[in-house]
């Protein structure tokens, strides 16, 4: 049984309970028998029978869940044999608790229990479509756009129905649909027809004057959303997008609304959804300490890790300005949550210790870090300071304290890598495999791609610059990343390490490498314009440090499966004890060195790590020259 109380869940349990004893009084007034059936009290705790009976069906078939704002003809059907089968129930149960009601009675009850809860529930389509007219406002009105919908399921007539009753979260002025099924073509929903299929989106968009597509098909498969997004962005319309229906809360279908549809839907990823049975072991009524939780990736594990009730999330950042909204944020969606933030450098031992000394976490996760491969490339003390040590200040700490578990947040630059921040976080790998080999804590590391939109990422500055009208700029036309997205990959994270036994590096599947060039494209067309005649692409060569193909393992990994989809084992062989203390001692002694001295221990210190650019030694030559 799953209800979903909110209010309104309230509101309907109440009415049916109502609606029982409404119905079956009157039908003993039509039938002639109110006398007979409601002489004594005694009645009212007998029909407390068919009301519990109602309810509990209604709530094992999920009818307190409905969106019966968008009830359908479906919708009805479930409410007729609900009713008539909680009838049939109830003089079951009646029967044998020796009390008798004549059967006329239950006849006439039956269709007066259908009439009133399927009117109470067409009440609440009334009155949110009245509600949605008046909130529209006349500048809303004037803003509708033609509207091409395509898909003619239940999102697709969602989506028009909306927009038809004004709804002004889906603005729009529905004037026809699409869909390749070919059966519901010629059909109509809420008045739009259905007037051919995606390849004549181009067609009908020219003939009917379209300014807005709105994509309803959350259903399809990866390759047709793909295709069908391709078609539609050579068109010059706005492209919008809702999220399927079926997948949203009770209390999330209201403010549903449409958004523009993104890179990451023109990639076509299937996004990874948190399996709650793994991870609730470690984090539910737990406290989870999350370094760099401000940024990108630390704030969204931080929501990820939310929805799975922790006792307390505490926050760890440099920069207190994106923590603090970041704690606001949590609190007013989970008010059962402490959420606290301490500001401080991973790279401060003493201040890392007072939070490890406070809180005594179960688990952390470990995103702190400087990850920018050019700013790196000309700091690599700085680099080696909070990513390599700092690393190591907070995985000493984890096992003095006796933490559960420890994620580390690696990335594929750290497989053979040629920059400065790539080596440092192969660094932290052996950091974390170096600890799983003696301590109580269970260390593991996570090694995945590029995520869409990041603080820094290429997706915000792509964006940047077609709003400043061009040029994109592009290192290479050949150059390749792996993606996805910054909720897939936290949840991908939070699942690995509920699976780690220690010292594993969990590599996340990434799909296949995308061509920068192709995004910087999709950008451009999303934004309704045309490449190289609106906006140019130039290319500026590849930066320092930077690789043209990123690669998720070493030359002597390999991967084994693992029970959840998305996420492998690295096979590789670990770094022996004494081999990593000797590492760490001269990276040490190299923090006190200058720049050069440092980079070259770097390179000493992780053998996969190629020197690409020695921009320090470059610059300090020009400088000389000079």
């Amino acid at each position: 049984m799953d209800i979903r109380f909110t209010r309104r869940t309230a509101l309907l349990i109440v009415c049916d309970i109502l609606a029982t004893f409404l119905s079956y009084y009157l039908a003993s007034v039509l039938t002639g028998l109110v006398g007979e059936v409601f002489a004594t009290h005694e009645i009212y705790f007998i029909l407390g029978v068919p009301a519990v009976v109602y309810i509990c069906l209604f709530a094992a078939f999920k009818m307190y869940n409905n969106l019966w704002e968008y009830a359908s003809i479906d919708d009805a059907i479930r409410i007729v044999i609900m009713v008539g089968f909680g009838t049939l129930v109830s003089a079951v149960l009646l029967w044998v608790l020796g009390e008798w009601i004549p059967i006329r009675i239950y006849f006439v009850a039956l269709f007066l229990m259908i009439f009133f809860t399927g009117g109470v529930r067409m009440v609440f389509r009334v009155i949110r479509s009245k509600k949605r007219v008046i909130a529209a406002t006349p500048a809303e009105n004037q803003k509708r756009l033609r509207t091409l919908v395509v898909g003619a399921g239940e999102t697709g007539s969602l989506a028009i129905g909306r927009m038809a009753s004004r709804d002004p979260h889906m603005p729009g002025d529905p004037i026809i649909a699409v869909d390749d099924n070919p059966s519901k073509r010629k059909l109509r929903i809420h008045g739009v027809e259905v007037m051919g299929t995606s390849d004549d989106i181009p067609r009908l968009v020219e003939r009917f004057d379209i300014q807005q597509i709105v994509v309803a098909i959350p259903s399809a498969t990866l390759d047709e959303r793909k295709r069908i997004y391709g078609i539609c962005t050579k068109t010059n319309c706005q492209l919008r997008t809702l999220p399927n229906v079926r997948e949203l809360r009770i209390d999330e279908i209201n403010d549903v609304k449409l958004r523009e549809v993104d890179v990451a839907d023109l990639l076509g990823r299937e996004e990874v959804v948190l399996n709650t049975r793994v991870v609730s072991g470690y984090i539910s009524g737990k406290t989870i300490l999350v370094t760099g939780g401000g940024g990108s990736i630390g704030s969204e594990l931080c929501r990820q890790v939310a929805a799975v009730a922790p006792k307390r999330i505490v926050v760890f950042d440099m920069y207190e300005n994106d923590a603090y909204m970041l704690r606001n944020e949590i609190m007013s969606q989970y008010d059962d949550i402490d959420v606290q933030v301490e500001v401080g450098s991973v790279c401060d031992e003493g201040r890392l210790r007072d939070v490890f000394e406070k809180y005594h976490p179960a688990a952390v996760f470990h995103a702190a870090a400087h990850k920018h491969v050019p700013l790196m490339e000309m700091c690599p003390r700085e680099a080696i300071q909070n990513n390599v040590f700092g690393t190591l200040n907070a995985v000493r700490l984890a096992d003095e304290y006796g933490v559960g578990r420890f994620i580390f947040i690696s990335t594929d630059k750290a497989v053979n890598p040629t920059s400065v921040m790539g080596a440092t976080k192969r660094m932290g790998e052996m950091i974390i495999q170096h600890y799983a080999q003696e301590s109580k804590t269970v260390f593991t590391a996570v090694r995945f791609g590029n995520v869409l939109g990041s603080n820094g990422s290429v997706i915000p500055l792509f964006k940047r610059q077609i709003a400043a009208g061009g040029p994109v700029t592009v290192t290479d036309p050949n150059i390749e990343r792996f993606f996805m997205t910054i909720p897939e990959a936290s949840r991908l994270v939070i699942q690995a390490g509920g699976m780690a036994n220690g010292g594993e590096i969990f590599i996340l599947d990434m799909g296949d490498p995308v061509k920068i060039v192709d995004l910087a494209k999709s950008l451009i067309q999303l934004s309704g314009l045309e490449v190289d005649k609106d906006i140019k692409i130039v290319y500026t060569g590849l930066r320092e440090g930077e690789k043209m193909y990123e690669e998720l393992l070493m030359n002597e990994e390999n991967t084994i499966p693992t029970k959840l989809k998305g996420i492998m084992i690295s096979t590789g062989k670990e770094i022996g004890y004494e081999a990593v203390e000797r590492k760490l001692g001269e990276l040490r002694d190299a923090l006190t060195q200058d720049d050069v001295t440092a980079l070259h221990t770097l390179a000493d210190a992780v053998p996969t790590y190629t020197i690409t650019h020695n921009v320090i030694e470059e610059r300090a030559v020009a400088a000389q020259g000079k």
